[in-house]
């Protein structure tokens, strides 16, 4: 494997202060990024979404959180480039720019692809090193690497992207990365750093791929044990090294799987829970992908969109599970952030943990969208962004607290899925033991080339709790995951 060295690229100003649609609160909203392309059409002849920004991820250290994102949507797949702001100040200033060497849009440009999605954040303290994980696209559509760009200022300049490397057998076609680092000095991995993705031209196959060095190289790609299909994996790291990845299986479960070794090899994956989904109206798109964090003590919490405590599944809650050891995984619990039968569909969850707490009085932060009303339409559903909380573990819950909103569909950035503010976003917290989320917001703008689609960044949110109390059922136990081809959704 070859060594890259950091071609850096220079970061564009401090966002200004403004003002989102429609929010409401004690929250207030900074514009930390739009869209600047002006491109019409990809060299397929479909159409690219100008302005729009969609699909956030964030990851703090200290008072620094760095946010990535996609810009300038293209209808069937990926966008012109990824963004990222950066914050060093806790949220108060933001810098932001976009990252160089992904595409023919990039500057510099990398004329071998066109588009580019996925982003992904992560932190390796050891290195010293933050990396931003992304799937480039090329004119036929096929993903054929993962790329990892890499920043060693703190999140304000990036390197040209370093490729992961894949088989040769030829059958690759990659989607949905996502990357962590071991950042415990204890830690006989510490350093270590992991991008988990999957192989749509495998049947979805899940794959993993180490590096111990920063960023720098990467580890050939390993599958798991039982060879587990699936999509949207968010590896975590316990104290001790343990990496676990909860993942959406093929097949209509929620599964996870782990590494003891420090990334040399992976187990069998097993079942957290069965999904049970109400598709949600509008033509918006969203699909039960789970989110991960893992709290100081190193319990492991995920969450995702399921209606199984609605009758007749008729709108979403937001549910999760927790596991110490990545095998055996609690009854699915329930995020109260309506009544039971209100009639309100949540979905599109972001899940934070404070790593500074643990056990029983874990720190929470749940970012999620929804509509007031599931049985909408496209003209009629309304959009609006929510932030909920807890201090116990998720045993209670606060009062939400509205972000964003609300939005009608049509101002959103148009994918052949649906209309999009993204398939994941995140919540993270600063070391004062705030939380702080960004993500996509929209006000009134017309497709496709004069939306107002913008990421925006919240002022850092207060945790609270001993409200309302998550609601609980039997979990459906662990198994092996059988395989059964999903399609793509890049």
């Amino acid at each position: 494997m070859k060594k890259l060295g950091i071609a850096a690229a220079i970061a564009a100003g401090t966002a200004m202060v403004a003002a989102a649609t429609g929010f409401a609160g004690n929250v207030s909203l900074q514009l930390i990024s739009s869209d600047p392309y002006t491109n019409t059409t990809a060299a397929d002849g479909v159409f690219i979404n100008h302005r729009s920004e969609e699909e956030p991820d964030t990851f703090t250290a200290g008072s620094t959180i760095v946010s990535a994102f996609q810009v300038a949507r293209v209808f069937n797949g990926g966008a012109d480039d990824i963004g990222f702001a950066t914050s060093n100040d806790g949220g108060r200033t933001w810098t932001h720019g976009f990252l160089p060497g992904l595409t023919a849009s990039s500057t510099p440009a990398n004329n071998a692809f066109e588009r580019v999605s996925d982003a992904s954040v992560a932190f390796d303290a050891k290195h010293s090193t933050w990396l931003i994980s992304s799937i480039p696209l090329t004119t036929s559509l096929v993903v054929p690497t993962v790329f990892v760009s890499l920043s060693t200022d703190g999140g304000l300049t990036w390197s040209n992207p370093v490729s992961i490397p894949q088989s040769a057998d030829g059958h690759v076609n990659l989607d949905k990365n996502w990357t962590v680092c071991d950042n415990t000095p204890t830690s006989s991995h510490y350093g270590n750093c992991y991008t988990e993705f999957d192989n749509f031209a495998k049947d979805d196959l899940e794959m993993m791929s180490t590096s111990t060095d920063g960023g720098l190289t990467w580890g050939t790609p390993l599958s798991t044990g039982n060879s587990a299909k699936g999509l949207g994996g968010q590896p975590v790291v316990q104290p001790d090294g343990t990496v676990i990845v909860p993942f959406e299986t093929i097949h209509g479960v929620i599964g996870a799987f782990r590494s003891l070794d420090g990334g040399a090899s992976w187990s069998n994956a097993v079942t957290i829970s069965d999904i049970t989904f109400h598709s949600v109206a509008g033509h918006l798109r969203t699909s039960p992908l789970p989110t991960a964090e893992i709290d100081g003590s190193g319990r492991v919490y995920v969450a995702w969109e399921d209606c199984s405590f609605e009758a007749g599944c008729t709108a979403n809650d937001i549910v999760f599970s927790s596991s110490t050891d990545g095998v055996t995984w609690s009854n699915l619990s329930r995020v109260p952030a309506d009544p039971v039968g209100s009639g309100v569909d949540h979905f599109i969850p972001g899940l934070g943990v404070d790593k500074a707490t643990s056990g029983s009085s874990a720190h929470l932060g749940l970012t999620y969208y929804f509509y007031p009303n599931a049985a909408c339409t496209v003209s009629t559903c309304q959009l609006d962004a929510a932030f909920i909380s807890s201090v116990d573990g998720g045993a209670t819950w606060s009062n939400p607290v509205p972000l964003a909103g609300p939005m009608t569909l049509t101002w959103l950035a148009l994918s052949s899925q649906g209309f999009m503010v993204g398939d994941y976003i995140s919540t993270s917290f600063l070391s004062n033991g705030l939380a702080l989320t960004t993500i996509a917001v929209a006000s009134a703008g017309t497709p496709t080339q004069n939306l107002t689609e913008d990421m925006f960044a919240t002022s850092p949110l207060r945790v609270g709790g001993a409200g309302a109390s998550s609601e609980h059922m039997a979990s459906s136990g662990a198994s092996n995951i059988a395989n059964q081809p999903l399609p793509s959704s890049r």
